[in-house]
């Protein structure tokens, strides 16, 4: 409920701004994809041109789909293109993150005095201090609050948009099953009002076998402290997306007894990432910050360079016997 006492000041920050652009984070998924295409069509019932600036040159299965079929309709340009398309008055609306190092460019924050950030992860000495924040981590999703922001404004959207928003609380929530709340369910009834498609949204959540298949090998190597607490690994060999990580560490929590998981993968040439989830009273954010990641004590990541899979294994055994 956040983002409606925001409602005003949002419209009036649109309204006022020459033209807007719409930026997420590195790795787009479908809850940042989707609640730019939502801010979009926001933007454009207000009648101001909006871009989507894109920088990722590989894009996960869900975001390709879409980028592919809506080609045509999205306005997005490289973050190279910004210069010559604002003005002083342009405004910079930042989805589903508040870091700057986590942006498609993190330097993109230095063309704008007007900053916006619509996010659900929380807020910390890493976060961006010169926006205008309206950020709810009791949210399942940012797609959620952009559909709050349509409801709220009684915005008619079509059909094919609504079903983008709903894919990004539908992944961000693991089909309901996390983080989900009676507002959450509401919003996707609200938003399947408009038309969005439940069948369109599976669609777009579809895997790559081969991905699948790498990311269920991840459950070979579990080992559990204080039988709460789920900590798998994957091979030096494999690489894998971080969105891989975070889907195993989402489906550990499935299991019985276990409230924590962590996610260990090799994700760069020398990079190795971390993914974590907490549904129990303990806070991974501690044992994330101290990797040099963030989120929230519910969930997050991490991304630690120039270490292997193990040095990293044993750093977080060792925090985590600490913090027991």
């Amino acid at each position: 409920m956040v983002i409606r006492k925001s409602a005003n000041k949002i419209k009036r920050m649109i309204k006022k701004a020459s033209c807007i652009f719409l930026i997420g984070h590195k790795n787009l998924d479908l809850d940042a994809i989707g609640s730019q295409i939502g801010m979009l069509k926001i933007v454009e019932n207000f009648n101001k041109k909006a871009y989507i600036i894109i920088d990722d040159e590989y894009h996960e299965p869900g975001v390709r789909k879409i980028l592919t079929e809506l080609n045509d309709v999205l306005n997005i340009i490289k973050s190279e293109q910004v210069k010559e398309l604002k003005d002083k008055n342009s405004l910079l609306i930042i989805h589903d993150t508040n870091k700057k190092e986590l942006l498609q460019n993190k330097k993109i924050i230095e063309d704008f005095k007007n900053i916006m950030i619509i996010d659900h992860h929380d807020i910390d000495k890493n976060s961006i201090d010169n926006a205008y924040m309206v950020n709810d981590v009791e949210t399942s999703s940012t797609c959620e609050m952009i559909a709050e922001l349509i409801e709220e404004y009684e915005i008619e959207i079509e059909p094919y948009y609504a079903t983008a928003i709903l894919s990004g609380i539908v992944l961000d929530t693991n089909n309901f099953m996390l983080n989900a709340k009676p507002e959450t369910f509401y919003m996707a009834y609200f938003l399947t009002s408009l038309g969005a498609s439940a069948k369109k949204v599976q669609y777009l959540l579809k895997q790559d076998l081969e991905a699948y298949i790498e990311r269920e090998k991840l459950f070979y190597n579990i080992t559990t402290i204080s039988d709460k607490i789920a900590i798998t690994k994957g091979s030096a060999k494999t690489k894998y997306r971080k969105e891989d990580l975070a889907k195993v560490a989402d489906t550990l929590l499935f299991f019985n007894n276990i409230e924590t998981s962590f996610v260990i993968g090799k994700i760069g040439k020398d990079e190795i990432g971390v993914s974590a989830r907490n549904l129990g009273s303990f806070d991974v954010l501690k044992i994330l910050e101290k990797l040099g990641g963030g989120g929230s004590e519910r969930g997050g990541a991490a991304v630690i360079k120039n270490k292997t899979i193990k040095q990293v294994e044993t750093k977080i055994k060792n925090l985590l016997t600490k913090e027991d």
